[in-house]
């Protein structure tokens, strides 16, 4: 038995996942770490943490499986984190994640720029605190001193291939969403670098998505148990990846992923930029691009409404059991998910979450039922943005710990008024990590290889309520447009009391 194994770098946990030829799962581990917000708006990880759970969920992996059985390793990680390193390449600081929103003064300095959207128009990223871009400024701005010890900077991805392969690179997928990169040169972007203060030389080399690293260092080779001459494959993002995961690559397939946040993705042949600029394109392999939007506010927001309303003993499945006994459209109460601020369709940091049309007559299960639908109905928001590059009704690809669900499955069909088919893997940036390593190694002839693999556990499409969200949906954007203008002022509001 040969393997590939997919390692899948996440915010809060590293998943390491062994397929073989098939897709089929021959072993896996998954090592958790603690996301660090000592501040306000901060949101970081020990580098440190990270490698020594890459470290044990290999080891573990490895020792479930016969001798020898690993062709290569394949990774996968979440995008835009920052590292600022010294002159032997270790941290100067802990990973700055995407989740980090300390620097959103110096996004929206890049916003009040008069080329703002041609900067978009070339790196594919919507101007976010989320940004290695913004990040950097921000640094220059607080902490200068830092700065100026700073010898090179990275992503944790090239940070742990130098760790276990000894190889100083950047992957074009992890590096098209730090805002730094030009995707129709292929190269970092001479204004975003210079915006950045920082220079190529202080950065990875870049390679494409299958590149072959040779082999482990020693002192690797002996921590994981693997021989030396195991090979690695350097993947790309968790977001590009998982397109490939649920076999959402043919025109019109849209992957929908809803976990503590959300996403929508879909697969087009050049890097087409859209004109809101409130989408991201990232590089996935040759002739393959994601287009898509991500959410903050995923399933974080239904755990925040099962602990408000419900209380601390409540479960999430209790609060959707009781929001099931709601009508579709919750009688009329719309809500606006922006608990945590916003990325897409909105690109605010200052949104704020919010409940319309309630009366005394409402209940619970209405409030509930509003926030499942207030979830969705944002994510059709930012796929709205899409809809021209894949049209207004594609095949959605659900994946993410809300496609457990049986009532997400049907309400994300009725929602989006179009079929929903899921996968019975939920480790999709994992496999397509695999995949891209597969054939890397000669084993499948391409990435659509993969749908031999997905098989799915059901197919949904849309139901009766479905003509009752069609009427919900003008008045639910209405409601948003209508607030949108709100958000500014309300942040400086708390913000002056003292609030978050």
């Amino acid at each position: 038995m040969a393997v590939v194994i997919g390692v899948d770098v996440g915010t809060t946990a590293t998943k390491v996942v062994a397929f073989d030829a098939a897709g089929q799962v021959k072993a896996q581990a998954s090592r958790a770490y603690p996301l660090l917000q000592a501040q306000p708006g901060a949101a970081e990880l020990d580098p440190q943490a990270i490698l020594a759970a890459v470290q044990a969920g290999l080891k573990a992996v490895a020792g479930a499986l016969p001798a020898g059985s690993v062709a290569g390793i394949s990774f996968s990680a979440a995008m835009h984190s920052l590292m600022l390193l010294d002159e032997k390449r270790q941290p100067l600081t802990r990973v700055i994640t995407w989740a980090d929103i300390r620097a959103e003064r110096a996004a929206e300095q890049l916003k009040a720029r008069p080329d703002h959207a041609a900067l978009v128009g070339r790196t594919g990223v919507p101007l976010h605190p989320m940004t290695p871009l913004a990040k950097l400024i921000d640094l220059q701005q607080t902490r200068p001193e830092l700065m100026v010890q700073t010898r090179f900077v990275c992503g944790i991805k090239s940070w742990l291939l130098l760790q276990l392969y000894g190889q100083w690179v950047a992957d074009y997928s992890l590096a098209n969403a730090t805002g730094l990169f030009n995707m129709a040169r292929m190269d970092w972007d001479a204004q975003a670098l210079k915006l950045a203060g920082v220079s190529a030389a202080q950065l990875p080399n870049l390679v494409d998505t299958d590149t072959l690293l040779p082999q482990l260092t020693g002192k690797s080779a002996s921590t994981l148990g693997l021989p030396q001459t195991t090979s690695g494959i350097v993947g790309a993002s968790d977001g590009t990846l998982a397109n490939i995961g649920v076999n959402a690559l043919a025109p019109g397939a849209t992957a929908v992923t809803i976990g503590t946040s959300g996403t929508v993705r879909t697969v087009i042949q050049t890097p087409t930029v859209a004109p809101s600029g409130k989408l991201f394109t990232y590089y996935l392999a040759p002739n393959r691009w994601v287009v898509g939007g991500p959410v903050n506010n995923g399933g974080i927001v239904l755990q925040w409404a099962t602990r408000t309303l419900l209380g601390q003993a409540e479960t999430v499945e209790d609060a959707i059991a009781l929001a099931l006994t709601a009508p579709a459209g919750a009688h009329g109460l719309v809500f606006l998910p922006y608990l945590g601020g916003e990325r897409a369709p909105l690109w605010d940091a200052n949104a704020r979450g919010s409940f319309v049309g309630l009366t005394r007559s409402h209940t619970k299960a209405d409030m509930l039922r509003a926030v499942m639908e207030g979830i969705l109905f944002n994510l059709k928001a930012a796929f709205a943005l899409m809809a021209p590059l894949v049209g207004a009704k594609p095949t959605l690809h659900a994946a993410g710990g809300f496609a457990k669900s049986l009532a997400w499955r049907q309400m994300l069909a009725d929602v989006f008024d179009c079929p929903v088919v899921v996968p019975q893997s939920v480790q999709s940036s994992a496999l397509g990590a695999a995949v891209i390593g597969m054939k890397r190694l000669g084993w499948v002839p391409d990435l659509d290889a993969v749908a031999a693999m997905v098989k799915l556990s059901g197919s949904y499409q849309p139901g009766a309520d479905a003509a009752v969200y069609r009427r919900l949906w003008p008045l639910w954007q209405q409601v948003a447009q209508a607030l949108a203008g709100t958000y500014a002022d309300l942040a400086g509001f708390t913000a002056g009391r003292g609030m978050v």
